[in-house]
């Protein structure tokens, strides 16, 4: 059975150069380096715009990036980057090929990964939806729509009193474009959605 390609081995291999020179020295070498196949090549492309805000040294937790495994890292930067805007901060390669890609959020630091699964994996993330918020909805879903990709739901307005539209990703993955707005932050929220609802 073919060993699966290792983004440890790459980490170890390279650096991001959005680091200066001191935090690479820092860096630990990868334990799973001894994974990577014998006269295969692994290349980081790293963007010129730095990942996500190292945690404080504080001690309280941080979140760093949600992972999404996918059957073809191309075919899913196609939709991320290329369909929902998202910036490509790093991307791994194996033989030439992406293995792994992190991109940031384009309107603001939330960073998704997205991961080459293993042959036969399955990819099945029930009870696991991915939300992006966006002021302009509407506009933002009939572009997609333009460019030939489904919205399962188009927006409309949900009990909670956010105005959501539901999607999925090429690999299946549930998403939520959505928009707050006024009801954001309001108590009242349930009985005036539902009220909203009724009309």
């Amino acid at each position: 059975m073919a060993k699966k390609p290792a983004k440890a081995a790459a980490k170890k291999t390279f650096a991001r150069s959005s680091k200066p020179a001191k935090s690479r020295a820092k860096a630990k070498p990868a334990k799973a380096a001894a994974n990577k196949p014998v006269g295969k090549k692994v290349a980081l492309q790293p963007s010129s715009k730095a990942t996500a805000p190292a945690p404080t040294a504080d001690g309280r937790l941080t979140f760093n990036h949600a992972m999404i495994y996918v059957k073809d890292v191309n075919r899913a930067l196609a939709f991320y980057r290329d369909l929902l805007g998202f910036k490509l901060i790093e991307d791994f390669r194996y033989d030439g090929t992406p293995v792994y890609a992190r991109l940031r959020a384009p309107g603001g630091d939330g960073t998704v990964a997205l991961h080459q699964a293993g042959p036969g994996a399955s990819l099945t993330s029930d009870g696991v939806r991915l939300y992006f918020e966006i002021a302009n909805l509407d506009d933002f879903c009939r572009s997609l729509i333009r460019k030939g990709f489904y919205i399962t739901q188009m927006p409309r307005m949900m009990e909670w009193g956010w105005r959501h539209a539901y999607l999925n990703d090429p690999d299946g993955h549930e998403i939520s474009l959505y928009w707050a707005g006024e009801m954001r932050w309001k108590k009242s929220i349930m009985q005036a959605a539902k009220a909203v609802a009724k009309t």
